[in-house]
């Protein structure tokens, strides 16, 4: 299922909520705007009335301060009044032409009045209805009834400016409102990739977490409850980092322990046989050679020494093979623990080939390296340097041609890294391809004879490599031989 973005939603919603409050006060403005004008000036009509009332029935009508107060509250309520007799004559009024006025409160009065009135609310003896003036053709809010018995009153206000107001909020609000829109959608979106953008980082570190990736961690920007999931979410990749590494190792040692309790006998006997068979040559030298000193059957100091260093080098020779041999023993019988954990292969490849240059120039080699760095693996990081350093003394002493080479790449295959070793050189014999794995076997002894090799140096690679579980393999190239080995990286 397709997700969306969290950015457009926030900035959807905040966008729909602004429209929906300028869509609001545009409907409030319209239609409910003349209401509340119409029932203001309905209040200020009464209020001016009842001032007007107050004044007629303590006979203040003539008093020239109360006059004044009645003219300055009409004023400021924009409101016109005049009072008349039964026989229509004026007794008080606030407009100048009160003949017009006077004649338009007889003819509503008296219901002679030929333009229509629209009566709106009648209480206490009072009418207040929407009237237009015949002369002007204005509209007024108009208020009339009896003071007494003998005497009537009308007020009015104009309302033609209420629809003009109306208009003219409406024209403002709209840009007033598209103006916001414009630019609370770019606030808005603003503010949604500021709040986003670490939720965005947090999915991208838990999207690595479920391939088993735990390098990337969450940086901290505010004090706030995402920098509190993110310092949970990094401490929550360590502790799953540690976890896994722990379930590999244990998950290692319990396929090793099975698989070498099935080989234990075998390797045993298989272990004495190779170990008498190698170690007969030298101890029959040493035999021989201390022999022939102790009986004196050479005289002169230099062959003397001959045959002391023939002594000393198959001595050393032996001591070598003794420590491969013990090496091996410890990889195969599972008593060199398998011990998992992450780290870069391309970091690990580098260090090799450094500690590997002096014996590579000293032969005239050229070595070139194709194995970018951060490149993480898990295996037992001592155990595959092992096998790296036994693949690159085995190509040093097996490169041959004009133009000697040796080669290091690395390759991502689905979940695994290959690392191939190729060394130009005479290719081996494909009868002898898979036998180069087994203990002491050498496809050429003199060869292997001339640089002191035992044998065991490709039989520890497979041992680790299949204590490991890991593919591992050798073939013949156009120029040369590639030796290979895969590691996992989940």
């Amino acid at each position: 299922m397709k997700r969306g973005s969290l950015k457009n939603q926030i900035s959807f919603v905040f966008i729909l909520l602004i429209c929906g409050t300028v869509v609001a006060c545009w409907f409030a403005n319209a239609f409910l705007l003349p209401r509340l004008y119409m029932k203001q000036k309905q209040d200020a009509l009464r209020e001016v009335c009842g001032v007007i009332r107050d004044g007629y029935e303590r006979g203040k009508l003539g008093d020239r301060e109360f006059g004044l107060e009645v003219r300055r509250l009409c004023s400021i309520k924009n409101i016109s009044f005049i009072i008349t007799d039964s026989s229509s004559n004026t007794l008080y009024t606030s407009i100048v032409d009160e003949e017009q006025f006077n004649r338009q409160l007889r003819d509503t009065i008296f219901s002679r009045n030929s333009d229509p009135v629209k009566i709106i609310l009648e209480e206490n003896g009072a009418t207040f209805g929407i009237m237009r003036d015949p002369a002007t053709q204005t509209e007024y809010l108009s208020m009339w009834g009896n003071m007494d018995a003998d005497s009537f009153f009308m007020l009015r206000t104009a309302v033609e400016s209420i629809n003009e107001s109306v208009d003219i909020a409406n024209v403002l609000l709209l840009s007033v409102g598209l103006l916001a829109i414009l630019l609370a959608g770019v606030v808005t979106m603003l503010v949604s990739c500021k709040i986003t953008r670490p939720i965005n980082e947090l999915t991208e570190i838990s999207q690595q977490m479920t391939e088993l990736n735990f390098e990337k961690k969450y940086t901290p920007r505010w004090n706030n409850e995402i920098t509190e999931l993110g310092e949970n979410i990094n401490r929550l990749s360590a502790r799953l980092e540690e976890t896994i590494s722990s379930l590999k190792t244990a998950n290692l040692e319990l396929r090793n322990d099975v698989a070498a309790r099935e080989r234990a006998d075998e390797r045993r006997s298989e272990f004495l046989a190779n170990v008498s068979h190698e170690l007969k040559t030298p101890i029959a030298l040493i035999q021989g050679y201390a022999e022939g000193l102790k009986e004196g059957i050479i005289d002169d100091p230099e062959s003397r020494n001959d045959y002391c260093d023939v002594i000393m080098d198959e001595t050393h020779k032996m001591n070598h093979l003794v420590k491969r041999l013990i090496s091996l023993n410890q990889v195969e019988s599972g008593t060199d623990a398998m011990q998992m954990e992450r780290f870069d292969i391309g970091d690990l490849i580098v260090n090799c080939l450094e500690s590997t240059a002096v014996l590579a120039e000293s032969a005239g080699i050229r070595v070139e390296c194709e194995a970018p760095k951060e490149q993480y693996v898990w295996a037992d990081e001592y155990q595959i340097e092992e096998v790296v350093r036994n693949y690159l003394t085995n190509a040093i002493h097996y490169c041959k041609g004009e133009d000697k080479l040796i080669r290091v790449t690395t390759e991502n295959r689905q979940g695994h890294i290959r690392v191939s070793v190729f060394n130009t050189g005479d290719p081996i014999p494909e009868e002898s391809l898979p036998k180069v794995w087994e203990k002491f076997y050498k496809v050429d002894k003199a060869r292997t004879r001339e640089y002191g090799g035992s044998g065991l140096g490709l039989s520890i690679v497979k041992a680790i490599m299949e204590s490991l579980r890991q593919e591992y393999g050798v073939r013949n190239e156009a120029e040369g031989v590639t030796f290979w080995f895969e590691v996992e990286t989940k």
